[in-house]
């Protein structure tokens, strides 16, 4: 027995009772205080040997282990294996909260990874540290990047690149320092938004690689994630040739002798004077471009490390070249300036306000009769390019060591940084020269430079190759993303392993990237790379709004300065931008996404992600139940919501879980396929023995479903038999007015041929469940022979409609019209009536009622007359085709008879059948079969080449035998191959109004 000491310490050993509970093992039960060394364990981690004794130094020298197991053997510790025999003063966890089967939730550090991987226990953090959830994760064997060299360093290098240096002055120029302020600010604010929306999806829990693909696919699904994806791949691919075509143009202009071709292109702009304007030969670009690609993809091969040393070479003479043209501007107007810089003045600045859009050649010196119309919409697309970028942080995702503090501090940063600079920028351009300089000069920020303009030419190249540097680095690692996730088969080529480097994918890449090089125009580039850009981060705008909309329990981000509201407006401003550059690259550009998104949702494979729209789906149908309310649904509103009975009576072939015609009956019961079918079907057991067999049942169910092209969902019931199994499902399946209000199954013609005597009381016990439930109930005599989609009919749909059932018969055989398989088919309606003076208005009723209901239908009215003998109880129909049948019912039921009176007079008690008392009227009993027989003479006589006949379901006499209901409806059915028996609800599921 154990017992506690005065500290607190439960020891163990022998000892005398002292009254309290004893459990099986020999221990006593002893409260657990708040000083109890249990809960102080349960505070801290389980150190092991190494660190046990540093624990509670002074508290606690001996501390025994306590097993606390039923069985007072080893069970525990062999379920727990990690768990080895420990010395003593060593803290022990296993035995705790045992009752629950799981470690204890009181210690944070003890939460397993939410990914399944084993974590390594964490030493205990000093007092006052902070801990991590992510404390003890393993850490990976690849390097890892921090906030400047993974983010802020790559968003940089991308931002401040080619536009900046030699289309920003230009465009200046073109604009005017008003429209260009609207530009800078109008494109600032787009990538501004899209930031935020990014920080915010980034930090709302781990993100692998991918970037931008991984947020947008986990956000809004796997389609919608690999199309935008795909396209994000491929504006990275091609902003990587639009930075080459920079470097090398740029080049080209310093060194001239360099180029293998000449072009000069002449100038004609108003002057007095022509003046010659070297411009590169476009296969000098092409050339150079090629194999400064070949020499960057060298250095992508070298993996993130190589990359890293590189990049603060191509950056930092990137940050003192501009240092120079700042310094170059200031000092413009005293160091011999060149001709048409004026320095920094106000009648400049004035002068330049305003825009002066001109007609330009393809290499944008301005022509009287040039080729290219510039305005405000085409600089957009021109400029865009130059606040791109903010990606390359998050593309780079995998090899970030902490992606939810590195991607929003590292991005913003350098987009904030970056909008700084244009906005200074464009206002000390526009005040340093003048219009005809900044249009002429693509170079002015060299020009202007101080102290030699060949700095800022090196400084221009090395940009726009840290640039391409990181558009080839993060492209390759966006498309391994994409291809690790197996949503494309034909990705497949792509794959990388953990910490390896995307090898093909680069290849891929440089080949793109070497096919836009060829293109060698830069204004033509720019365009396609702005659309696939904006494309992104409109998808990365609508997640963050979708998300943070509907707000479920997952979405916490870390990002606090966030709202639905900003991620809606940089969505719509993303979409306005693409519309404003070209409408037709735009729709080229969503045509495109919309192809790939076709593509991936026919060929590629489901990935459940737990995107927003699954959430958006949840809250939608949330509010629509609660606008349904409780309330009667209108006729107008009314949709059939089938219960679809799968429990054959019967045996199926193996594997089969329904039916294969109940799914396409199903079907036939909706108009254009909308609507839901619930599936289900009763697997007789213990609940606690059978849960997982009915797990197994219900996805094969499910599977099933979607292979027969139903839309519905499939449900598992387990219960002691099918009786109690259906009477739980009657009552509880569905929520508000989404509950089933149609019961579908198929009549067990097998019951008499197999001698299924359980089925009688079985299958009247479900009819008056539903009779109870107020469920409509549609029964299929048939079944095997009911038409699929591929089966066309001839012939009519007969309704025999006996009884009032809110129009429900009419209702079927409608939605039966639009069905492929009868819209051939012609619909009668048979009214049965008891006396010929009520067939003229009966019918003439009927057919006003159809007119009213829109409903073409021929109608008949059939007089079903009592014989004079069968009301004095003796004689039978002799002339009757269905005698046989009718005979042999009458006979089967007086033997039934016979039989229970029998038993009853041998055990002493009342007439008894399926466990109740049953009052069994002869002559009404003979009644009812001669009904049915009447009515089954009538249907063969008028129906026998019908496509399907309909007729009213009678409800089970209440003090008749299951036995004696299961023999009318035979002869009912009696020879009739294709028959739906129909009962309706005391609801109106058709209205005359609109």
């Amino acid at each position: 027995m154990d017992r506690e000491n005065g500290d607190g310490d439960i020891e163990g050993g022998g000892g005398a009772d002292d009254g309290g509970f004893r459990s099986p093992i020999g221990r006593k039960y002893h409260p657990v205080l708040a000083n109890d060394r249990a809960v102080l364990e349960m505070s801290s981690m389980d150190q092991g040997p190494s660190s046990s004794s540093s624990a509670f130094p002074d508290q606690h020298p001996n501390i025994r282990k306590v097993n606390t197991s039923v069985n007072g053997s080893s069970d525990a510790k062999e379920e727990n294996p990690s768990h080895e025999n420990q010395p003593n003063g060593s803290l022990q966890q296993e035995s705790k909260l045992e009752l629950f089967g799981f470690d204890s939730l009181v210690n944070i550090l003890g939460l397993k990874s939410m990914t399944g991987e084993h974590v390594a226990q964490p030493s205990s953090p000093r007092d006052g540290e902070d801990i991590s959830i992510t404390a003890g994760l393993p850490k990976p064997a690849a390097p890892k990047l921090g906030t400047l060299m993974g983010v802020f360093i790559p968003c940089l290098q991308s931002i401040l690149g080619i536009i900046y240096y030699i289309r920003f002055s230009w465009i200046v120029g073109m604009a005017g320092i008003g429209e260009t302020l609207l530009l800078v600010s109008l494109c600032g604010t787009c990538t501004f938004l899209t930031s935020i929306s990014l920080s915010a999806i980034a930090t709302n829990g781990a993100m692998k690689g991918g970037g931008p693909y991984y947020l947008i696919g986990r956000a809004l699904g796997p389609e919608v994630g690999v199309s935008i994806g795909l396209c994000f791949f491929l504006g990275n691919a091609v902003a990587g040739a639009l930075y080459i075509l920079g470097a090398v143009e740029t080049f080209l202009k310093a060194v001239p002798s360099a180029g293998i071709f000449r072009e000069t292109i002449t100038q004609v702009n108003g002057t007095a004077i022509a003046r010659p304007i070297q411009s590169p030969s476009s296969h000098d670009l092409q050339i150079y471009g090629i194999v400064l690609t070949i020499l960057l993809c060298f250095i992508v091969f070298g993996g993130v490390k190589m990359i890293n040393r590189v990049a603060p070479a191509f950056l930092i003479p990137v940050l003192f070249s501009v240092v120079c043209i700042f310094l170059g501007i200031f000092l413009a107007g005293k160091d011999h300036p060149s001709e048409g810089i004026t320095g920094l003045s106000s009648d400049t600045f004035k002068e330049n306000w305003s825009s002066d859009y001109q007609r330009t050649n393809n290499a944008g010196i301005p022509e009287t009769d040039g080729s290219v119309t510039w305005n405000f919409n085409s600089l957009v697309g021109l400029f865009f390019p130059a606040v791109t970028g903010i990606m390359a942080g998050s593309n780079r995702s995998s090899s970030l060591r902490d992606t939810q503090r590195s991607i929003p501090v590292g991005t913003l940063a350098a987009t904030l940084t970056t909008t700084f600079l244009y906005l200074v920028s464009l206002m000390l351009f526009g005040a340093v020269a003048t219009r005809e300089k900044l249009l002429t000069d693509r170079l002015l920020t060299a020009t202007i430079a101080w102290p030699f303009p060949s700095l800022i030419k090196i400084g221009i190249i090395l940009s726009t190759m840290g640039a391409a540097l990181q558009s080839l680095t993060g492209a390759p690692r966006l498309l391994a993303a994409i291809a690790n996730d197996d949503i494309l088969p034909i990705l497949n080529y792509f794959k990388v392993g953990d910490a390896s480097e995307p090898h093909v994918a680069t290849f891929f890449t440089a080949f793109l990237c070497i096919g836009c090089v060829v293109i060698g125009n830069l204004d033509l580039i720019t365009p396609t790379v702005t659309m696939f850009f904006l494309l992104c981060y409109t998808g990365v705008n609508l997640s963050c709004f979708l998300l943070d909309l509907l707000d479920a329990p997952s979405w916490r981000p870390r990002w606090k300065f966030h709202h639905w509201s900003l991620s809606l407006v940089g969505a719509l401003l993303c979409i306005v931008i693409m519309f404003l550059i070209s409408w037709s690259f735009t729709v080229v550009s969503l045509l495109l996404a919309s192809l790939i998104y076709k593509y991936v949702s026919i060929q590629g494979k489901a990935g459940d992600w737990g995107d927003g729209f699954k959430s958006a789906y949840f809250q939608l149908a949330l509010r629509s139940l609660r606008s349904l309310g409780a309330s009667q649904v209108h006729p107008k509103n009314w949709y059939p919501i089938p219960l679809v009975f799968c429990r054959p009576w019967g045996k199926l072939p193996e594997n089969v879980p329904c039916h294969p015609k109940l799914a396409d009956f199903a079907n036939c019961m909706k108009k254009k396929g909308r609507g839901m079918s619930i599936f289900v079907s009763i697997l007789d057991g213990d609940y606690h023995e059978c849960a997982e067999d009915a797990k197994t049942a219900c996805k094969q169910l499910s599977t099933y479903i979607d292979y027969k092209n139903c839309e519905g969902v499939a449900e598992i019931v387990v219960a002691p038999n099918m009786s109690e199994g259906f009477r739980g499902i009657i009552q509880t399946m569905g929520l508000g007015n989404l509950k089933p209000n149609i019961v579908v199954m198929r009549y067990p013609e097998i019951w008499r041929r197999e001698n299924l005597i359980e089925i009688p009381a079985t299958f009247v016990g479900i009819i008056n469940d539903c009779i109870v439930a107020n469920k409509a109930v549609v029964i299929v005599k048939g079944l095997d022979e009911w038409p699929n989609e591929y089966q066309r009919q001839y012939g009519t749909i007969d309704l025999y409609w006996i009884v009032r059932d809110g129009g429900l018969m009419l209702l079927l055989s409608q939605l039966l019209l639009t069905k492929e398989s009868f819209e051939n088919c012609k619909i009668q309606v048979f009214c049965i009536a008891e006396d010929d003076a009520d067939a003229e208005g009966l019918k003439a009723d009927v057919k006003k009622f159809l007119y009213d209901l829109r409903m073409q239908a021929e109608v008949f009215v059939i007089t079903m007359k009592w014989d004079a003998q069968m009301d004095g109880g003796g004689g039978s129909p002799a002339q009757d085709e269905s005698m046989d049948a009718f005979t042999s019912a009458q006979q089967r039921i007086d033997n039934y008879l016979t039989q229970m009176k029998a038993t009853a007079e041998r055990e002493g008690t009342p007439l008894m059948a399926d466990g109740k008392p049953v009052v069994v009227n002869e002559k009404q009993v003979e009644k009812f079969l001669y009904t049915t027989l009447k009515l089954n003479s009538t249907i063969l006589r008028y129906s026998r080449m019908a496509a399907v006949v309909l007729v009213s379901l009678p409800p089970p006499p209440v003090s008749h035998p299951a036995y004696f209901y299961m023999e009318y409806m035979d002869l009912l059915l009696e020879k009739i191959p294709r028959i739906l028996i129909v009962r309706g609800y005391r609801k109106d599921v058709v209205t005359l109004f609109t």
